[in-house]
């Protein structure tokens, strides 16, 4: 699946974050975790992902539109989140 993302959104992220969108075309979905995100009702289904981007692991939220990634926010994956990552790794 190909990436999209809005480019206003990705600048604003790269400012706060130093992170923009662009570096998710990298990020490893065939190794990440995956789930969908139901705190809230959203227009459409959310997703959130956490894996790789080179050696260092990442959130990405996202959704699916005609069949592509859709990047809603992506940054760097906090203490509890690499934690969920490893335990998944580990069952799977």
């Amino acid at each position: 699946m190909k990436l999209e993302y809005d480019e206003q959104k990705s600048r604003r992220n790269e400012n706060e974050r130093v992170l923009p969108f662009s570096v998710a075309k990298n990020f490893e979905f065939d190794t990440a975790f995956i789930e969908q995100d139901i705190r809230f009702e959203y227009s459409e289904p959310r997703f959130k992902a956490i894996g790789f981007i080179q050696n260092r692991l990442f959130v990405i939220v996202f959704c699916l539109r005609n069949e592509n990634y859709r990047i809603i926010s992506l940054r760097k994956a906090n203490p509890r989140e690499v934690k969920k990552y490893e335990i998944y790794r580990k069952l799977y």
